[in-house]
């Protein structure tokens, strides 16, 4: 299991698990974590499960790709460099502790 640590906007923090082979945004709903909506369902199509990845693990993911990009360009809240889907950040052991600040609104 891998830890993640969700940093709502008025600082309140959420630790969960997620297990192998879920996504940082299905570990979220499953734990019930306001803030992230995830209207399709990890599909990569609605951009409503955007987090902030805290800077101490931005450069330990793994680039996005091309369709999460543009689907970052039209989030609800402010787009910044730390900008992710949380439907395509895939926990690890490497990945073990990652923080994740939600943004203010995801519609």
């Amino acid at each position: 299991m891998t830890t993640i640590t969700f940093i709502h906007p008025d600082g309140r923090e959420q630790r969960i698990s997620a297990t192998a082979g879920e996504t940082a945004m299905q570990a979220a709903t499953r734990h019930d974590i306001g803030g992230i909506l995830a209207e399709c369902g990890g599909n990569a199509m609605c951009a409503t499960c955007h987090v902030y990845v805290d800077d101490a693990w931005l450069s330990r993911l793994p680039a996005m790709a091309d369709d999460e990009d543009a689907l970052l360009d039209g989030t609800a809240a402010e787009r910044r460099a730390s900008s992710r889907l949380s439907c395509q950040i895939k926990p690890s052991a490497e990945l073990d502790g990652l923080v994740l600040h939600l943004p203010e609104r995801q519609a």
